[in-house]
């Protein structure tokens, strides 16, 4: 059973979110937040596996709120949930220490994936916000520029990084998990653990939402 706090000040929305969860199986609703002061206060109450926050909170809005509350609760994961899609808001909530970033338009499927991922330890980035992201990468003027050069992309490895372990970091940043990985590349398991691990060593990244930040952010898949 995931145990989930909803930090969220819009209530129509908040309403609407709630009755999702409390309707899906494997999830429970354990509690609910208005505002970011509010959230921090419930989240060291409550313990939750995962918070569910939004960015645009008032007293504290929700990237402050995630970095006071990961100071205190570093295994928590936290899933960021905005209409807001700037690549700095993306990566401001990452540097905070956000496990996720879900666009508030996306699907009850999406979410609820979202949600699931991130508590099993795999970063989870919006799909449209991925776009976003890749799109400012370096001096690309769009994200086609980067798919259609990947060599050009592979080029700015300056991490040592073996092209099994950059086809590895790609599956990563598209949200797979580590035995998803493996039966993609028709690898072991083991082979597709250890191939993360690395990959983690070399991009100095604690979590796998922090390799993929980079990822993205240094134009490396």
């Amino acid at each position: 059973m995931i145990n989930i706090l909803l930090v969220e000040d819009h209530e129509l929305y908040r309403m609407g979110l709630a009755m999702l969860l409390s309707k899906t199986e494997g999830i429970n609703l354990a509690s609910e937040a208005a505002d970011g002061a509010e959230g921090i206060k419930k989240a060291r109450e409550l313990m939750p596996d995962v918070i569910l926050m939004d960015i645009g909170l008032p007293n504290i809005d929700g990237i402050e709120a995630t970095a006071k509350i990961k100071d205190f609760l570093p295994e928590t994961k936290i899933l960021i949930m905005t209409s807001r899609d700037s690549e700095q808001d993306v990566l401001s909530a990452f540097k905070a220490g956000a496990d996720g970033y879900i666009m508030k338009g996306a699907s009850p499927e999406q979410t609820i994936g979202a949600i699931k991922a991130v508590n099993e330890g795999i970063g989870w980035i919006d799909p449209s916000i991925a776009k976003i992201v890749f799109s400012n990468l370096g001096n690309s003027s769009s994200r086609e520029s980067v798919v259609i050069n990947p060599n050009e992309s592979r080029s700015k490895n300056s991490y040592g990084l073996t092209d099994r372990e950059l086809d590895v970091l790609e599956l990563m940043v598209e949200g797979l998990s580590n035995p998803q990985i493996a039966d993609k590349l028709v690898i072991t398991r083991a082979t597709a653990k250890a191939h993360v691990h690395s990959i983690l060593q070399k991009l100095c990244a604690a979590t796998r939402t922090q390799a993929t930040v980079t990822a993205m952010k240094e134009g490396l898949v």
